[in-house]
């Protein structure tokens, strides 16, 4: 494995122990019904910058800073690490499944079922997918719940068409009218057959998409509509724009780079992922 993929495990690693360790402070805090320590307001401590010491413990130090209400921020960029991965994984459990399913059955049957298919794919394709999200968001109300479903019912799209391609190729190899010849049911020859031929896919749509949601929930939060009362790293780009003026960067610059590296990493895995596991690329080498 080259050395660069080694070094985005290890990365996705970190964010992954963080997300845990977030979900655990949080659920801890929920269980005691207190409030958690990145959501406790400290006068004394606002605006501190990087490697300041705790004015009530000159023994620890904010490691990145505080923000305007004295919360740590280092603290908030783990919550918001637990909500990208919640919203990256939530959404893509919706979006791929729904995606894979309507492929499968387009590309496998075609004719009217194709055709339905396609209609669909197109007819929700061709929606503002912003404003979508937003009025899911809007009906089902403010917070993780119309996140998932307003992401998850408009990004399937993709998983479709390219599940879809792919199994009217499979579709016409010796295996499945080897199968069809033996008098396999449609659901066995799809499922059993030719969707592990499709797997490469779904595993690649899921390392791209998961950036793409977690950017979605980023720009939503950012206007307010998004999770309400937890760091969500949209919540804390919005708190931290006002404060540019007064030279307080940390917080901005802080999150901005914890999106950046997480989308670079998950970039760098689906090219890694489509070069190894797509039959076409390996045939060429």
């Amino acid at each position: 494995m080259k050395f660069s993929v080694k070094l985005c495990l290890a990365v996705l690693a970190m964010y992954l122990v963080a997300a845990i360790y977030g979900e655990v402070q949080y659920r801890v805090a929920a269980a005691r019904d207190v409030t958690a320590g990145y959501n406790q307001v400290r006068l004394d401590a606002r605006y501190l910058p990087p490697l300041s010491k705790d004015p009530a413990d000159q023994s620890s130090r904010f490691i990145l800073g505080t923000d305007n209400l004295g919360r740590s921020v280092a603290a908030r960029l783990v919550q918001g690490t637990r909500i990208a991965f919640h919203v990256g994984v939530m959404t893509s459990l919706i979006a791929i499944p729904l995606g894979v399913l309507l492929g499968l059955l387009g590309g496998y049957f075609g004719g009217k079922t194709d055709s339905i298919v396609v209609w669909l794919s197109a007819t929700v394709a061709s929606m503002p997918g912003l404003l979508f999200i937003l009025a899911i968001s809007l009906v089902v109300g403010k917070g993780l719940l119309g996140i998932y479903l307003g992401i998850g019912l408009t990004t399937w799209v993709g998983v479709c068409r390219t599940v879809r391609a792919e199994v009217m190729k499979q579709s016409s190899r010796a295996y499945v009218l080897a199968a069809k010849t033996l008098g396999y049911s449609h659901a066995r020859i799809m499922f059993r057959h030719v969707l592990p031929n499709v797997a490469h896919i779904i595993l690649i749509q899921f390392s791209i998409r998961f950036p793409s949601a977690v950017s979605t929930e980023v720009f939503i939060s950012f206007l307010g509509i998004g999770v309400q009362g937890e760091p969500s790293w949209g919540v804390m780009i919005n708190n931290a724009r006002m404060r540019l003026w007064q030279g307080v960067w940390w917080e901005m610059t802080f999150t901005t780079l914890a999106i950046l590296v997480l989308v670079l990493v998950f970039n760098h895995l689906a090219d890694y992922l489509r070069d190894r596991l797509d039959p076409a690329l390996r045939s060429e080498r």
